[in-house]
């Protein structure tokens, strides 16, 4: 229930603690251990499952298979875990609830595919206290509002991508699909920023520019800024004059109080960028229910908006922009000014 920077406490509150606090319990082990190498006592969790009005199954990684010193060899859960879970949600009576512990993505690609398991939960290394919280999620008496920090690849991401290749962008030539959520375009388990929540938020924006102009530092680099490649170089831009402010109101729309991570990514021009989105700004917002709140993002166009190019040159593409808002989508358009700024 630890990560790899935690002291000893003086105690701990289980998943199975916690859960008794809310509900007569049965439990069994299922492994013996995280590597789990083998099925002998999958029979006696199956027959729980049959008479239980709902079963949990608390899998997953600990710091003997995964941690600062130690990398995996695979996204697959060890040993016959994949094969406990799956039998016993065929067996079970009740709904079946998974629990993931781990610090890094694990290739659940079969439980999210099987309609008999209801729920995933990622508690990633919940700490001391970690089981009364897991236990107030799945009783509904804590609302959970966390977001993915990192893609969940499947399994045969790592095939493609050895560790020996630091490469970003991907290479469709030589078959490497790229690296995290801003190139890489393949299938995923789960999306960088996924979440979800016992309530629902809507999204309205409420001002954000159409238009910007990019004043450049002199007129002399403007007539060698943009070229060919449509887009001018973040040294040649007044950037101290490129901030922006939008304004988006979040409302809980649902029958449950809740905090919600309003997240906001920008993609570039169409055709040579090859950067898919990129997470610009982020606000966490705690609402209860039926009420809103108004939230303000901060951008400035020389880092948010900008890409960096093959060359290590970061630039400010001209053209169509984009924001996206939850299931908003905004177009701002950039064009370089050729007035020459005096400094």
């Amino acid at each position: 229930m630890i990560g790899n920077y935690a002291g000893v406490a003086c105690g701990y509150t289980t998943p199975l603690q916690g859960i008794r606090r809310y509900a007569k319990t049965v439990h069994l082990s299922g492994c013996n251990d995280v590597f789990c190498n083998g099925n002998q006592q999958f029979n006696a969790a199956e027959v729980a499952a049959r008479h239980a009005d709902a079963t949990i199954l608390v899998m997953g990684l600990d710091q003997s298979i995964e941690a600062e010193f130690r990398d995996r060899k695979g996204l697959l859960l060890p040993g016959y875990q994949q094969e406990l879970v799956s039998r016993v949600a065929r067996a079970s009576r009740g709904p079946t609830i998974l629990v993931l512990m781990s610090g890094g993505p694990i290739d659940v690609s079969f439980a999210k595919n099987d309609p008999r398991i209801g729920a995933i939960l990622w508690v990633g290394y919940p700490g001391q206290a970690g089981g009364a919280a897991i236990a107030d999620v799945l009783f509904g008496t804590a609302n959970p509002g966390g977001k993915l920090p990192m893609t969940w690849y499947p399994h045969d991401y790592l095939a493609k991508v050895p560790m020996t290749n630091m490469g970003m962008r991907a290479d469709p030539s030589r078959g490497y699909p790229g690296r995290t959520y801003r190139f890489y375009k393949g299938p995923v388990v789960f999306p960088f920023g996924h979440g979800m929540s016992y309530t629902t938020f809507a999204h309205s924006l409420v001002q954000a520019p159409r238009e910007v102009s990019v004043p450049l530092a002199s007129l002399h680099v403007s007539r060698n800024t943009t070229g060919a490649s449509n887009a001018i170089r973040v040294s040649h831009a007044n950037c101290e004059a490129l901030a922006l402010g939008v304004h988006i109101d979040v409302k809980n729309t649902g029958d449950m109080d809740g905090t919600h991570t309003l997240l906001v990514f920008s993609s570039p021009p169409g055709g040579k960028w090859s950067t898919q989105k990129q997470l610009i700004g982020f606000e966490k917002v705690h609402l209860v229910t039926g009420s809103q709140k108004r939230v303000k993002i901060d951008i400035h166009v020389c880092k948010h908006l900008s890409v960096v190019d093959r060359f290590g040159i970061r630039r400010i593409p001209n053209g169509e922009h984009y924001l996206y808002i939850g299931d908003l989508k905004h177009s701002i358009s950039l064009q370089a000014t050729l007035e020459e700024i005096k400094s």
